[in-house]
């Protein structure tokens, strides 16, 4: 016979003569038949919301239960956050986590809800490296060429972003520092309009997603010096990675999931179970593979040390340079 403490009958029942209902209660066959909404902060399109959507997909048919994507574009996915961050806490609401969890609030002079307090990572789902490329009539054909060349000729490249404080920006900067190099950073609204200026030579390069340049790449139409990620991707092998040349170099865009704070444990384990099952799911590799992007599945602990070391990393770097959002 199970023994119930007289303080867990007296809570259980005054919550239920108040009609309030039970967090072990809400987690017992989550998420109940409720339409649970996937919250992106990022137009349709863009890897993001591609994340998003294989998310929705998957665990709307783990569930048997509607799942869909709402997109709130703006301000590095903030918008998005705070929009889980306030909103219910019994997991109908599953907040995509972009890098700007851990940039935004060294970039922007406000943040609209507390980054470490108001949101749980719980996985991270997928991870996407950038790829360093040249145009195609630059006299460099390695990362240790281009470094040479910007050393020789300071202040004489410039590096293409899709805007400031993105990941794309950040590996810039990031590259500078470590090479102890100098080049212009030439801001862009998206990756569309850099790119096309990079093919018509107005600027010399660019840490793009490996989405968005492969294409070009591959064809000769811009030169693909060196991945961003640790490791060489199995995706996209015939890229040496920058860290080759620079040891300890890392940028990647990445994507987890991640619910309001104060939802019932069982309901977050539930989540970070079910999503880690997912990362493993075929099809979901075969999804991500033509973004050159792979799963992941991390637990909880795993997501949320590494949001913590992105903080620091990127912290500390946003710092350095002064760079704000106004």
């Amino acid at each position: 016979m199970t023994r119930i403490s007289r303080r867990a009958f007296t809570a259980g029942a005054a919550a239920a003569a108040a009609g309030l209902p039970l967090a072990g209660a809400q987690a017992q066959g989550y998420p109940n038949g409720q339409t649970i909404k996937v919250v992106v902060g990022f137009p349709p399109g863009g890897s993001q919301d591609l994340f998003a959507r294989v998310v929705a997909d998957r665990l709307g048919i783990m569930w048997n239960t509607p799942t869909v994507v709402e997109n709130v574009s703006g301000a590095g996915g903030n918008l998005a956050m705070d929009r889980v961050a306030k909103g219910p806490a019994d997991g109908t609401q599953l907040c995509i986590l972009p890098p700007g969890i851990a940039t935004n609030p060294f970039l922007y002079n406000k943040m609209p809800f507390d980054p470490e307090k108001d949101l749980i990572p719980l996985s991270q789902v997928a991870t996407l490296p950038n790829l360093l490329c040249v145009r195609k009539d630059l006299p460099v054909n390695s990362v240790a060429d281009l470094i040479d060349y910007a050393k020789k000729n300071p202040g004489k490249l410039n590096f293409a972003s899709s805007g400031v404080g993105t990941t794309v920006h950040l590996s810039g900067e990031l590259f500078k520092k470590m090479a102890g190099i100098n080049m212009a950073h030439v801001v862009y609204r998206g990756s569309a309009p850099a790119l096309n200026d990079l093919l018509g030579g107005q600027v010399d390069l660019i840490f793009d997603n490996i989405t968005s340049v492969i294409g070009h790449a591959r064809s000769g139409n811009l030169k693909g010096l060196g991945i961003t990620s640790a490791k060489r991707s199995p995706l996209a092998p015939e890229f040496p990675t920058v860290a080759e040349v620079l040891p300890g170099y890392e940028t990647t865009s990445w994507s987890g999931i991640a619910v309001r704070a104060g939802t019932p444990k069982e309901i977050c384990d539930k989540i970070e179970a079910d999503t880690r099952k997912m990362c493993q799911d075929p099809y979901v590799r075969e999804k991500l593979a033509p973004l050159v992007a792979e799963p992941v599945g991390s637990s909880a602990a795993e997501f949320q040390a590494y949001v913590k070391q992105e903080r620091q990393k990127w912290g500390s770097l946003i710092t350095e340079i002064k760079v704000k959002i106004e």
